[in-house]
């Protein structure tokens, strides 16, 4: 009755049951990676950070028979289910609901729950056939998970892996990171972002240690580090700037051991990882998408590289580098030709990829994945160029790339320059429309809380000059505006959301001096 039959870009796609998840990174959330697809089902890990609206919509379009909710946000979903209820017109079947208790939380949110008709969830497992005998996939291209994009350019799309580029990914990303048997890890990354980059599946082939954090901060993660011996953890590079912007009450220098980070999920800034290597981490830069199991290339470190001066080092270490040794094939190639830019470090064009590590596609979006697919390749959507070693370098979004007087500006690049200013905490940088250029960059800016901000034109103009002393002149933001940067529920800017604030800012004015 829960199965799911769907026509996908041709080819037959069976989903049996879909099972929600919605909760932070605890142990129930990591059992549900086993325990779903095991008994065939596929998981859809559900982002605890968006609203209630947007939860209903997944939940819909994901036809979620089962959803297995932390008490912490049982309310949540409680109110996802009343809007799909209210927009079904009599046609709703509603999910079995199954809560997970959690000493650390209000028990009243529990009680509540239960009240509600929720089954609990250590009962819900008891009722389970201790005798089961599980069977692995008919087929490697049998779905797994289920996950839908953090929507920075647009909606969400629900992308579908299946367990072939699971498990390779599985044991690719320890393979590709040097991660040893027996590591202790910190769930710092969400386990529904990508299914936490398939490190939930590669830490039980490795015996590994699971450590998890309901809530992320840089006290918990230190402390975290000298309680537990964490040995690794992963993160977007937002979450590293609050690592090495803490406070220093909620630090723990120098570390008592190596710790090695992997970041993905934006452009790292090279400011922000020449800090973290200061302070003792080793980082590890990867790129990918959710299309992609998460991070599928690497900057993997030459020896060469050893010698050079820090800041030099984390410039060469920002690059997204290399393909996983489970993906295939990847390329930058021209948008107006379709073949590949040279290799030289300045001809930009679209980062694609193809192999066992992308996506089946998009859920019942057969346009979306046309486009996606197109010419046999996935595209990411990200321009970037290659250098004559063959690493790539993102450079923008295809949405974001500025256009001054018919010059190219990489915002990402612009960006990197601003992350060297000891004012600017966080930065980012869209296009404004220019009455002389038509478009110029316009940066928005987060200062660091122990700046003096009294006199914000000043600011302004010591951060314009500060760039006129690091690029291009007609690479410097013509105006720059301060406060706090949207982000999605994953921490990613949401620069579709700053294109707005920019568009009603109004064109910058031609100077009448």
């Amino acid at each position: 009755e829960n199965k799911l039959f769907y026509i996908l870009s041709g080819s037959a796609i069976f989903y049996h049951w879909q099972v929600a998840v919605i909760a932070p990174n605890i142990p129930a959330t990591y059992e549900a990676h086993f325990g779903i697809p095991m008994c065939g089902a596929v998981i859809n890990p559900v982002n605890i950070r968006l609203n209630a609206s947007t939860i209903a919509f997944l939940l819909g379009h994901s036809q979620s028979a089962t959803v297995i909710v932390d008490q912490e946000f049982f309310t949540l979903a409680e109110d996802s289910l009343k809007i799909m209820k209210e927009k079904s017109q009599g046609h709703f079947n509603p999910p079995l609901l199954v809560v997970v208790a959690d000493e650390a939380c209000d028990p009243e949110a529990l009680r509540y729950a239960l009240g509600q008709g929720a089954i609990e969830y250590e009962k819900f497992l008891e009722s389970g056939d201790p005798d089961f005998a599980w069977k692995p996939p008919q087929d490697e291209w049998q779905s797994i998970a289920l996950g839908y994009t953090s929507g920075t350019t647009a909606s969400p799309k629900g992308v579908v892996l299946h367990h072939r580029g699971a498990y390779l990914m599985s044991l690719c990303n320890p393979l590709v990171w040097g991660m040893n048997e027996g590591a202790i890890y910190l769930w710092t990354l969400p386990m529904f972002h990508c299914n936490g980059w398939c490190f939930t599946w590669a830490l039980a082939a490795l015996c590994g240690t699971n450590i998890c954090l309901r809530q992320v901060t840089a006290k918990g993660v230190y402390s975290a580090i000298e309680k537990h011996g964490v040995t690794h953890f992963c993160a977007a590079p937002v979450v590293l700037n609050t690592i090495v912007n803490a406070a220093p009450e909620d630090t723990i220098l120098a570390l008592p051991h190596v710790v090695h980070v992997m970041t993905a999920g934006a452009a790292p800034p090279p400011a922000v990882l020449f800090a973290m290597s200061r302070k003792g981490f080793r980082v590890t830069h990867t790129y990918g998408l959710s299309e992609t199991y998460g991070p599928s290339t690497i900057c993997a470190w030459k020896p060469e590289w050893d010698p050079l001066p820090p800041d030099t080092q984390a410039r060469l270490n920002a690059r997204q580098g290399v393909r996983y040794t489970t993906l295939e094939c990847l390329d930058v190639i021209s948008t107006k030709t379709g073949e590949p830019v040279p290799a030289d470090g300045k001809s930009m064009g679209e980062i694609v990829m193809r192999g066992n590590v992308v996506m089946k596609g998009y859920l019942k979006n057969p346009k979306a994945n046309e486009e996606t697919f197109a010419n046999g390749w996935f595209h990411s959507g990200d321009l970037g160029v290659k250098h004559q070693d063959g690493y790539i370098e993102i450079k923008d979004r295809s949405k974001d790339i500025i256009i001054s007087g018919g010059e190219n500006i990489s915002s990402v690049e612009v960006e990197n320059s601003l992350y060297l200013h000891p004012a600017v905490l966080e930065a980012s940088v869209v296009a404004r429309a220019d009455e002389r250029w038509g478009e110029s960059p316009c940066a928005f800016v987060t200062l660091k809380p122990e700046v003096n901000k009294s006199d914000e034109q000043w600011l302004a103009e010591d951060i314009m000059k500060f760039c006129k002393s690091k690029m291009p002149a007609y690479w410097v933001p013509k105006s720059v505006v301060f406060g706090p940067l949207p982000k999605t529920a994953t921490g990613k800017i949401q620069k579709h959301v700053l294109r707005g604030k920019a568009q009603q800012l109004g064109p910058v004015k031609v100077s009448k001096l």
